[in-house]
């Protein structure tokens, strides 16, 4: 930050050429109270950001020690206010403390999806003691983090829908099964092959499917993309004429950006004396190949996933359950997974995880609410 932040604010301590620890205290205690808890959620900030940095290397290590250097100037402003004085300055809060913990162990897309969420929900735009650049910076601060994240998102992608689809549907899809066929009263035995069935057809059917689809997609994406042979001919293009602005106005420029890039190009070509132009001649949109993942990949996530999460409607029978302790005992298991799967993927979306959890939680058990009753109408009772 280019200018002073304590600068603008009345309350911060004047130096006066004296020392910081020279300074006499400002504000009420509430205030100082609230100065110390900001000190050390900075801190604890700033340390987040250097354990995710230390786990990098690159563009992405130095934007993080930016974003950590960031910080340690807000943690000045808070110390300035507080004369310099650092004592009794409290523990930084739980949410904190875990991004610090995830951030040693993992530096994972979960944390700078965490820490996306906590710098868009800084207190700085209506406390009265931050500064303006302060609260701009915070909220600037989550669109560098909302911009890391999504690179890991990314690579994420593609076997990350397969498996959360996979999970999803295997918890919902046997649990509504196993409740329905439960429901009509038939002998724990049948439900147990039932649902056994209905995880081994289902896991296969999605494998397979999730195969078929990713690679159907990346096979669009392929017939896209621009002929490679068809670079040969730019060195000899009528630089006048340059048929090549129809390329880039058909893939999408308006004609007079697609005249002026294609000038450029074969302009390029011919300054350099290339026998070949470059690679990306031809193309406007570079295909995000990670974000579509491979065939394989997503094949194996789906089957691996709906195995599991179809699992566990049928552990209570596994383990000898019958009746309706068994179709409670399974309602119970596979809302506790729901809730996770949801509350994961609003981590990774920067969306809150509560929310996320309850949508799918209310989701799965209504459709398995569905073939219960449908079981209750057509079957005779419980056993």
């Amino acid at each position: 930050m280019a200018r002073d932040e304590f600068s603008r604010d009345s309350r911060a301590p004047a130096m006066n050429g004296s020392t910081m620890n020279d300074v006499q205290p400002a504000g009420t205690a509430a205030d100082r109270a609230r100065w110390r808890r900001y000190l050390a959620d900075e801190r604890a900030e700033a340390a987040v950001y250097r354990e995710l940095a230390a786990r990098r290397d690159g563009e992405e290590r130095d934007i993080l020690l930016a974003l950590a250097a960031a910080e340690g100037r807000h943690e000045a402003h808070w110390l300035a206010l507080l004369g310099g004085d650092d004592s009794g300055v409290p523990r930084a809060d739980v949410r904190t403390r875990l991004l610090g913990a995830l951030a040693r162990r993992f530096g994972s897309i979960f944390v700078l999806a965490l820490a996306q969420r906590a710098e868009a929900r800084s207190p700085y735009a209506t406390d009265p003691d931050a500064t303006a650049a302060m609260a701009a910076d915070e909220r600037i601060h989550g669109e560098v983090v909302r911009g890391l994240a999504s690179r890991g998102r990314r690579r994420l992608a593609g076997t990350f829908r397969a498996a959360v689809f996979g999970a999803n549907d295997g918890l919902v899809s046997n649990l509504a099964l196993v409740l329905g066929i439960g429901a009509t009263g038939v002998p724990a035995a049948v439900v147990l092959f039932t649902g056994i069935a209905g995880l081994l057809a289902g896991a296969l059917s999605m494998g397979a499917g999730e195969y078929v689809s990713v690679r159907s997609q990346r096979e669009l994406l392929e017939a896209s993309a621009p002929d490679p042979t068809a670079r040969e001919a730019l060195p000899d293009l009528d630089i006048d004429a340059n048929e090549l602005a129809l390329v880039y106005r058909a893939r999408g420029m308006d004609e007079q950006d697609a005249i002026e890039h294609a000038a450029f190009v074969v302009a390029r070509v011919h300054a350099a004396e290339q026998v070949q132009a470059p690679t990306d001649a031809l193309s406007i949109v570079e295909h995000d190949d990670e974000a579509v993942g491979t065939g394989l990949s997503a094949a194996v996530s789906s089957f691996c996933f709906f195995a599991s999460g179809a699992l566990i409607p049928v552990l209570p029978y596994l383990f000898g359950m019958t009746g309706l302790p068994a179709i409670l005992t399974a309602t119970v298991l596979v809302g506790i997974a729901l809730l996770a799967t949801g509350a994961i993927v609003g981590l990774l979306s920067g969306a809150s995880p509560l929310k996320r959890a309850l949508r799918q939680l209310g989701i799965g058990l209504g459709a398995a609410a569905v073939t219960y009753l449908l079981g209750l109408a057509f079957g005779t009772t419980i056993v």
